[in-house]
């Protein structure tokens, strides 16, 4: 790649099903130059996320095609006719999947770092990014776990469900169980990340997993799932159970999930609460959330569980890898040396 090029990632079909990397292409342009109020970024690194599949099929809100796609990204500084912002301070925006962008301060989540000593670019696209942010949501305002509570976490070897085990532990949590899709990941699970139990949800019916997991129950679910994840979690849960539902992979590429558990009225029978958690209405807890974790990933109590892979030529790789599930962490892509 050469100096003076930009290069970002195009989506030129619609995926059927799962995406191929026939969907996309790598295209170059020159290096924009800022126009007055923006300054111009070279990124660093790029998060690829499960909520990227959704979008790819268009309708609104969804990406186009032949245009750069969208994502979280940390990047540099180079230029700025932004009076808030000067060469070489460091941004999270949302202009990933590409090499350089033009951003503004305020504008589509573009904010400086707060540069936290001793804490690695990683943690910003990871557990102190919307990953984290989307966690620490789910429990402390969507789910409100309290300290004693049992916690049901799917997913749980993802960006947002390693963040949530980590989160969950610092606010008290009794037990916590998480639902992986490898033997592998089930032993991160419970050896590495100290979660108390742990199942491979490809070794039988989830609910009765998860039963034997928690045979007294459990109080919230952190929902990354859906399908036969959110059914299951319902038979589990006590009176007044919570379920903060976050994603539903289990559907995004046209699977045959039930969207709708045949045991929803449950619901009713237990007084339980269900509610989705969109990041984006959340982003005003930033500073809270750094606040509670970096004194805990300076003493290392917490780590920043992520799967990085090298070159901004293997972004599609890396976002394919992630939906497949090949990542530990939050799946990120980190551009040059």
């Amino acid at each position: 790649m050469t100096t003076n090029t930009a290069h970002a990632v195009h989506q030129i079909a619609r995926p059927t099903g799962f995406p191929t990397a026939a969907d996309f292409t790598y295209a170059a342009s020159p290096i924009p130059e800022p126009a007055p109020g923006t300054a111009l970024v070279e990124n660093l690194l790029l998060s690829v996320d499960p909520y990227h599949r959704g979008m790819m099929d268009g309708g609104e809100g969804g990406f186009e095609l032949n245009t750069p796609l969208e994502g979280r990204s940390v990047g540099r500084v180079l230029s700025s006719r932004d009076p808030g912002l000067r060469e070489g301070d460091l941004v999270f925006h949302r202009a990933g999947w590409r090499t350089h962008a033009l951003v503004t301060l305020g504008v589509d989540g573009t904010r400086k770092l707060r540069g936290h000593e001793g804490i690695p670019l990683e943690a910003y696209l990871s557990i102190l990014g919307g990953t984290g942010l989307t966690a620490y949501a789910a429990l402390t305002r969507t789910a409100a776990l309290r300290s004693g509570e049992d916690l049901f976490v799917s997913a749980a070897a993802g960006g947002v469900g390693t963040a949530t085990g980590h989160i969950a532990r610092l606010l008290g949590a009794r037990r916590i169980i998480g639902s992986a899709g490898s033997a592998a990941k089930v032993r991160h699970l419970t050896g590495t990340l100290g979660f108390d139990a742990a199942f491979d949800h490809h070794d039988g019916p989830v609910g009765e997993q998860l039963a034997q997991a928690a045979p007294d129950g459990i109080d919230v679910y952190v929902d990354n799932v859906g399908g036969d994840h959110l059914e299951g979690a319902i038979d589990s849960l006590r009176e007044y159970g919570r379920v903060a539902w976050v994603g539903a992979i289990s559907m995004y590429n046209g699977d045959r999930s039930p969207v709708a558990p045949r045991n929803l009225f449950e619901v009713v029978h237990k007084s339980l609460r269900l509610e989705g958690v969109l990041v984006r209405n959340h982003t005003n807890m930033q500073d809270e959330l750094e606040d509670f974790l970096v004194p805990h990933l300076r003493s290392g109590r917490v780590g920043i569980d992520t799967t990085v892979v090298q070159g901004f030529d293997r972004t599609v790789e890396a976002f394919l890898g992630m939906l497949r599930g090949d990542n530990l962490g939050k799946m990120l892509v980190r551009i040059g040396a």
